[in-house]
């Protein structure tokens, strides 16, 4: 078996706002693993200032893993364990590769009535940080496209004119009509959290995510004992590696939901555990990309749909790249589909 990487820079269509700042690139790295006439192809993408493996030898890293491949998954996946991107873009390859072996087919990776295009996975709406009005422009756009749940990030303008955007869609938008979730990306100071929290509830909102900064697990704690709103824990779980540090935290902190983002956390492997565990203390969850290109987001859509979820997934980040790679993946209404009929971009385009 050989192993091969390429760097991919995507470019945003337009500059996309967070708390953290605003994004207009976005570097991926593309593993293939080939044995014979067969391949399989996996992504390593990294948010930079979030992604733990945000590292000076992250490259070295892949060289190495590129070197090593005889080692086998397992074993590299354990000695892997501060790179969870790499993991994820690793399990990736192992089974696309597996899947060009018995389908001849690399993108199949999960059998199922979402990638037989059977059948559609609902997904939330998102909805960028920016000016008001673009903001405003934003959520009208996901509500003419058909989505019922709208997710928006917020934290970054004045708060008021935050309240001032989440009284407007209610006024027109009953909790019945639109589900609103609101992601915070730990901007609000842990003294002002809950007041802010409180005046966010008057929305009948589903959820808050990680209204503070993370590691503050005391603060974190008592806000999820006393908040109206459910918080949903999104940073607060990466770079936790072991198990015992997993449950230390889900215990002491109870939150009301955790939000999975497979090449933050581990991949398949990591996100399964982190399953396992919400759901033996009742805490829900959901999945979400971490804005890969459409390799990552084919792989976590495929894997999120085995798990039978109900409630939206943050799963529409497709279709924000100029440069995007073509697939069968599309947005319909407010669900993503895996068009087997549509082809994928040829592998040997991205390894020039």
């Amino acid at each position: 078996m050989k192993a091969k990487y390429s760097k991919y820079v995507l470019d945003f269509k337009r500059p996309s706002g967070t708390s953290r700042g605003v994004l207009k690139t976005k570097e991926t790295w593309f593993i293939q693993l080939s044995e014979g006439a067969n391949f399989g192809i996996g992504e390593c993408g990294i948010l930079r200032g979030l992604s733990i493996d945000d590292r000076l030898d992250y490259e070295e890293k892949l060289k190495w893993t590129c070197a090593h491949i005889h080692l086998g998954e397992a074993e590299l996946l354990a000695q892997l364990i501060e790179f969870p991107s790499i993991q994820f873009g690793l399990e990736t390859a192992f089974r696309s590769l597996k899947a060009h072996q018995k389908t001849n087919d690399a993108f199949q990776l999960f059998s199922s009535k979402f990638s037989e295009s059977k059948e559609g996975m609902k997904i939330n709406g998102l909805i960028w940080m920016g000016e008001f009005e673009f903001m405003k422009e934003q959520i009208q756009e996901k509500i003419n496209q058909g989505f019922s749940c709208i997710k928006m990030k917020i934290g970054a303008i004045d708060f008021e004119k935050e309240i001032q955007l989440l009284k407007q869609i209610r006024t027109h938008f009953s909790a019945e009509k639109i589900e609103l979730r609101v992601d915070a990306n730990g901007a609000f100071h842990p003294d002002e959290a809950l007041t802010k929290i409180q005046q966010l509830n008057e929305f009948n909102l589903h959820s808050i995510e990680q209204p503070i900064a993370v590691k503050q697990y005391q603060e974190m704690k008592t806000l999820c004992a006393k908040t109206p709103l459910p918080i949903a824990l999104d940073e607060e779980l990466i770079g936790v590696f072991n198990q015992a540090d997993k449950k230390q935290m889900l215990d002491q902190i109870r939150p009301q939901f955790i939000i999975l983002k497979p090449s933050l956390i581990g991949g398949f492997q990591g996100s399964e555990e982190w399953i396992k565990l919400a759901e033996e203390r009742n805490i829900g969850w959901w999945i979400t990309s971490a804005l890969e290109s459409n390799i990552g987001l084919n792989a976590i859509a495929q894997f999120t749909y085995t798990k039978n979820v109900s409630m939206p997934q943050g799963l529409g980040t497709g279709s924000l790249y100029t440069n995007n790679l073509d697939s069968p993946l599309q947005i319909k209404g407010e669900e993503i589909w895996y068009q087997s009929t549509q082809k994928w971009m040829p592998v040997n385009s991205i390894f020039k």
